[in-house]
């Protein structure tokens, strides 16, 4: 069994990842094993920034946004040199495996990490995309869309009271999960996603025939990698009479305290994470289906594409009017 293990938070922050930590630690500690917390991701092996974390070393952070350890992007990981640098690391303090919460280019630095050197490594899914398509939800993503949700209520209450037309921008540079799963759950007439290509002429009909059904304004959730929010809006305003705003949330949709959902996957990931090293199990991401914790090749996993749910898209063309 493993004796010495490392965790790295690495990409964008997601709500969630500090009850991931928590679940690492803890879980490790029950099994006898010592856990080494890497700061600012695979800089941090790079630069040899880590401390060894105990049971109070998580105290306290199951309800808090970001990430303990914090988080940073690393070119150098991309790099021969960068890479045996980090081994370095991990071999003068003993650590066995590594557990890696991040997103698509965080499972790539593990897999090299595993498949080049042989550094057993696990992978959990952190990223308020939900573009990855091993799994049906990654961490954080639950609580993104909820924050979503939120602002759109209040956004709802001043439009309705203007009768105009509200243009949100989410992110999403290349998946329009968080818009998609938002303008379902908002009542949004309109969502507007980097999969398919938008008409701005069916949209005007979409909105003039709302309005001739009794509708006083409009939502329309705009996913960051199909357009931003006040460009969508300039085109809308130049070909309808009404009055049209945008607004971006922003990097509001990465904090927060996350919700019940993420909480628990993050407890059930880490979880499973430390287990399978504890079995001298590595090249494994961890993921959700069918309300189910499973865990696949890893290499296998970052092939995947991720696929756009029409389905649902279609359910929302039906009810949002």
């Amino acid at each position: 069994m493993m004796k010495k293990i490392g965790l790295l938070t690495s990409g964008g922050d997601a709500p969630g990842m500090n009850a991931a930590i928590r679940a690492v630690v803890r879980t490790a500690i029950y099994f006898g094993m010592e856990v080494y917390g890497i700061e600012r991701g695979y800089s941090g092996l790079i630069d040899d920034t880590m401390t060894r974390m105990e049971m109070r070393s998580v105290s306290d952070i199951v309800q808090r946004g970001g990430t303990r350890l914090r988080t940073a992007r690393c070119l150098e990981m991309l790099t021969e040199e960068g890479q045996k640098t980090a081994v370095s690391t991990l071999e003068r303090h003993g650590i066995e495996g590594l557990v890696v919460i991040g997103g698509d280019g965080s499972f790539r630095g593990a897999k090299c990490l595993t498949e080049n050197y042989g550094i057993p490594t696990i992978g959990i899914p952190g990223t308020i995309d939900n573009d990855l398509e091993y799994t049906d939800y990654t961490l954080g993503f639950d609580t993104a869309v909820n924050t979503c949700l939120d602002v759109i209520n209040k956004l709802r209450d001043t439009m309705n009271s203007h009768e105009r037309i509200s243009v949100v921008e989410v992110m999403g540079r290349h998946c329009g999960d968080i818009a998609l799963y938002t303008g379902i759950t908002s009542g949004a007439e309109i969502i507007v996603v980097p999969e398919i290509t938008y008409d701005m002429d069916s949209i005007v009909k979409r909105i003039d025939l709302s309005r001739q059904n009794g509708k006083h304004s409009n939502i329309i959730i705009v996913a960051e990698g199909a357009c931003s929010a006040d460009e969508f809006a300039k085109q809308l305003q130049a070909v309808t009479s009404y009055s049209v705003r945008s607004t971006n949330i922003g990097h509001i949709q990465r904090g927060g305290s996350p919700s019940m959902a993420d909480r628990m996957l993050a407890a059930q990931f880490g979880n499973k994470a430390v287990r399978l090293l504890k079995d001298g199990i590595g090249n494994r991401v961890v993921g959700i289906r069918k309300n189910e914790i499973i865990d696949m090749d890893i290499i296998e996993a970052v092939s995947m594409k991720k696929r756009f749910n029409y389905e649902l898209y279609e359910t929302l063309q039906m009810i949002s009017m």
